[in-house]
């Protein structure tokens, strides 16, 4: 079939929300356009997902507004468990700056986080978002370009893609398209969510208060200094909004109180079967459902861009091998499950269950939760290492692979700056000394060069994380997964490694492309 040149666009992204518009950014700074097709004209204005962790904070710098995001959220304490009468049976505290280089948790408003992803999206000639327009078609061909069809005001049209990311949402077209089906992980419950506006006296901590009660469990935080949501389970005989969340207001208030939006949303824990065909993709809500018992739902979705991104943007502009897109489903998917069969087992711990056995259990979890160590753990669970694969060599006792380089504050030229600001979104060699011949080459095959930490300026972590991990160097990817090391005892990275020939390209990488330790560092070497 011939096509229309003015319909061919490198890649074609369904669904303009928070994980769509990243998307388009990090493809964007590899040098990928992209087209973005979403049926709202602006912004959805009313609030949906309210918090983030340091890793998702790090991707939002990553996608270029790092520093909006900051000024725009609000960093919590953690998570408190409290019982029916509101007594605290167990607190998870959270760093203020957590492994990278962010408060553990933060807060925030959607569309004021839609709305700052817009603004930089607009700022990049590579990205074009349509609005007002529906998708109704979505065509896989593992041959060649994907044709897509969809609808707006002046009547129907095409695009032909390299590829197409399914950013659509939990009834998505796209995933329907691949004959992708859910598997479920059984938990689905009704929750009543309110939001509201207030400068009242609400009693509150600066985290989540979880309410343990079987009859009637519940949870509250405090989104910035006047937003507040109350999450409920809907049962039989529910009171009011305003009876709902007396607990947490003076008897006798009666000043300003705004219902921003009262709805009502089924929790489910679903991951669909299949998340790739061809060089269409799932991401987001499109690809898992995730209950919101440990805040990773709109989490999940961005760690799926970071992750494919970079893979796909290799393959269009530098050639590598069509393989490589294979790894997007099996490094994500069993991620993206572990994540939500977390978030149903905390689920079904603090809310689940309404008879003489919940009180047994929750009087168990009281306890547990206040074992030594438990908070480090539950915390650091959330972004456990990838499993070995091609692009995560492990094998190595204790190795660092898999796992992601922390994010100092670092001084380059004078210049204070986060470690990724220096190291770009090409692969890196961070090294404990200075690096030998076979480091170099390697580095300077993928683009880049090997970095002692010493250059760095920083406070001594990435020193100290090597001397941890066992490793005189590491090799790390765009998304800053350790993909090999090099073991303290004198191995080299092998020459025969899984990542090697997928990582062959057939082009020489863009100016765009490469790291901007070549600048920010060339005078170190002089």
């Amino acid at each position: 079939m011939t096509v229309d040149e003015a319909a061919r666009v490198p890649v074609v992204i369904v669904g303009a929300g928070p994980v769509g518009v990243t998307s388009a950014l990090l493809l964007a700074r590899h040098g990928v356009r992209s087209v973005v097709l979403e049926r709202h004209q602006g912004v959805y204005p009313l609030p949906r997902a309210v918090a983030n962790d340091d890793e998702i904070h790090r991707i939002l710098q990553a996608a270029g507004i790092g520093e909006e995001f900051t000024a725009i959220s609000r960093a919590a304490d953690g998570l408190r468990l409290l019982d029916s009468r509101h007594r605290v049976m167990a607190e998870f505290r959270r760093s203020q700056q957590g492994h990278h280089g962010y408060p553990q948790s933060s807060m925030f408003d959607q569309p004021e986080l839609e709305g700052v992803l817009r603004a930089e999206l607009a700022r990049h000639p590579e990205c074009e978002l349509r609005g007002g327009v529906e998708v109704t078609g979505v065509g896989p061909d593992t041959t060649g370009p994907v044709r897509v069809t969809y609808r707006d005001d002046t009547g129907d049209h095409e695009l032909w893609a390299e590829a197409v990311l399914g950013c659509d949402g939990a009834n998505s077209l796209t995933r329907a398209a691949i004959g992708g089906t859910w598997e479920d992980l059984h938990f689905e419950e009704r929750w009543t969510v309110i939001d509201a506006e207030t400068t009242g006296p609400v009693r509150c901590w600066e985290g989540v208060d979880q309410v343990c009660d079987p009859e009637k469990p519940g949870t509250f935080m405090r989104v910035n200094d006047t937003r507040y949501r109350w999450e409920f389970r809907i049962r039989e005989g529910q009171e009011t909004v305003r009876e709902l969340i007396a607990p947490w207001l003076p008897t006798s208030y009666d000043g300003d109180f705004e219902i921003v939006r009262e709805t009502q949303y089924t929790f489910r824990a679903r991951v669909a079967d299949r998340w790739q065909r061809g060089r269409v993709f799932l991401l987001g809500d499109a690809a898992h459902l995730t209950p919101p018992f440990i805040g990773q739902g709109l989490c999940s979705g961005l760690r799926d861009a970071h992750n494919l991104t970079w893979k796909l943007a290799r393959v269009l502009r530098q050639g590598a091998p069509e393989r490589l897109l294979d790894t997007y489903e099996t490094e994500r998917r069993p991620h993206a499950r572990h994540v939500v069969r977390l978030a149903v087992a905390m689920g079904w711990a603090m809310t689940g269950g309404q008879d003489a056995a919940a009180t047994i259990r929750r009087s168990v979890l009281s306890a547990v939760f206040r074992l030594p160590g438990l908070t480090e753990l539950v915390g650091r669970d959330l972004s456990r290492p990838l499993t070995a694969g091609p692009l995560v060599r492990r094998g190595v006792r204790r190795s660092l692979a898999g796992t992601q380089c922390p994010q100092p504050w670092v001084s380059v030229d004078g210049r204070r700056t986060r470690l990724d600001e220096v190291l770009g979104n090409s692969f890196t060699v961070l090294t404990a000394a200075e690096p030998g011949p076979s480091l170099n080459a390697l580095a300077h095959s993928l683009g880049t060069r090997a970095i002692p930490v010493s250059e760095l300026g920083d406070d001594g972590t990435l020193a100290a994380w090597l001397r941890a991990g066992r490793a005189d160097a590491v090799l790390l990817r765009p998304d800053r997964v350790v993909m090999d090391v090099v073991p303290s005892d004198g191995r080299d990275f092998t020459a025969t490694a899984d990542w090697a020939p997928l990582l062959h390209t057939t082009r020489s990488p863009a100016p765009s492309e490469r790291t901007a330790a070549h600048s920010l560092l060339r005078s170190t070497t002089r």
